[in-house]
């Protein structure tokens, strides 16, 4: 019914917020490459400078059937798309609909859902129950919003240092933001779809006084996918931890900073 894991999900028995040691805002330095490791990578950025700077001097200039003569129209550089068919062009409450009816479809629809389940606005009782009904099959939205409504209890809110409504104190940003890596079909027919989704997230309260700082994570959300109205919809969801890459040497950034990042940099829809 609901998920639960390491990322911003209620205290169901399962959710666990990890608190990293030390002042998470301190700017504290990461462990630091050994030298041995720059001289490579300075030796490897020669060699690649120079196989750059031997394949330009040896090009052919003279046009190919695909390079355009000189004088011809300039021809915009093709969008950056995911693979794949396009996406959904289709919203409803701001989240992906109608995706097709086929694996692809299922994995995209997966994918968003994820994403929205695993938003801020799950903490706010008007918005999340307007992400179920619209992701929920309808025979399964009454019983999940239920589960939902009882696991983002006002206990649970105040627990991670939220308004009943779901809002961070003043001089706070909440953030909880979820960001499929990949998706993998667990089995498929033509009415049903089982699909997991490996996510990371963050999850936390960025503020020079929260005691929830702003933490990472890694996961993976499984969705029961049913066809129905002519769309994909979600009949139930779970959550496992991982997989779970090793942490690289990123120094970790302020509140001020995460702040502005989660304002400024808007979510994706996702497409297979």
């Amino acid at each position: 019914m609901s998920t639960s894991g390491e990322h911003g999900y209620p205290d169901t028995g399962h959710t666990r917020t990890h608190l990293p040691g030390g002042d998470p805002y301190g700017g504290a330095p990461r462990r630091t490459p050994r030298s041995s490791s720059r001289s490579l990578i300075t030796v490897v950025g020669v060699v690649v400078l120079l196989i750059a700077a031997i394949a330009f001097a040896n090009r052919d200039n003279s046009p190919s059937p695909n390079t355009p003569a000189k004088g011809a129209p300039h021809q915009p550089a093709a969008p950056t798309a995911p693979s794949g068919t396009t996406p959904v062009p289709t919203t409803e409450n701001g989240i992906p609909t109608h995706f097709p009816h086929t694996q692809q479809g299922a994995e995209s629809a997966a994918a968003n859902y994820a994403v929205a389940l695993g938003s801020d606005g799950m903490f706010n009782t008007g918005k999340r129950h307007a992400i179920v009904q619209t992701i929920a099959v309808p025979s399964s939205a009454s019983r999940l919003q239920s589960g939902f409504d009882a696991d983002y209890s006002a206990a649970f809110l105040k627990k991670v240092g939220l308004t009943e409504d779901g809002n961070a104190p003043q001089g706070s940003t909440f953030v909880n933001r979820t960001l499929p890596a990949g998706s993998k079909v667990s089995s498929f027919s033509d009415g049903a779809a089982t699909v997991e989704v490996w996510c990371s997230g963050m999850f936390g309260l960025a503020g020079d006084r929260s005691t929830n700082p702003v933490t990472s994570s890694w996961f993976t959300v499984t969705l029961k996918l049913r066809w129905s109205d002519n769309d994909w919809k979600v009949l139930d969801s779970s959550q496992r931890t991982g997989p779970t890459p090793v942490t690289g040497d990123n120094p970790v950034s302020g509140a001020d900073e995460i702040s502005k990042a989660v304002q400024e940099f808007g979510g994706f829809t996702y497409a297979r």
